[in-house]
């Protein structure tokens, strides 16, 4: 498992990046679900790890440390928004997120994935992932 990791690792997360992206785009740009505030930020926190991540899968260099802080701080937004979206905790601040509530739920597949959901799916792949090479950059610097 450590050679698969050390070898595929950056790949997964990119893989991983890119489909959140592109999902985000989706749902966005042909689906017409207008993006509220929380959505922005996490799409701000997830975008530059495309770019990010697949130069350093190509360029075979480590980045979570570069990674780690966007995709813990996307992890936290999305766990906000989603009870935001589930639970009464946080419903009194849905509508000051502008002109879509963040509450609004476009999608609700199986009684509990919304985007929010996917979102923290993503972010939490990814930073599982980062951990694991980080903890095998440490290994191999012993």
């Amino acid at each position: 498992m450590r050679k698969f990791m050390q070898e595929n690792g950056l790949h997964l997360s990119w893989a991983i990046a890119l489909v959140a992206m592109l999902g985000s785009l989706y749902f966005s740009e042909v689906k017409g679900y207008l993006p509220c505030k929380l959505c922005w930020y996490q799409r701000i926190l997830m975008y530059p790890q495309v770019f990010l991540l697949g130069i350093a899968a190509i360029r075979k260099q480590q980045v979570y440390m570069y990674v780690l802080p966007m995709t813990v701080l996307g992890g936290c937004i999305s766990i906000y928004h989603y009870l935001m979206e589930k639970t009464d905790l946080f419903k009194s601040n849905s509508f000051s997120c502008g002109i879509v509530p963040c509450d609004a739920q476009y999608i609700n597949w199986f009684g509990f994935v919304t985007i929010p959901f996917l979102a923290l799916t993503g972010f939490a792949l990814i930073t599982a992932i980062q951990l694991v090479l980080w903890k095998i950059d440490r290994q191999g610097r012993r």
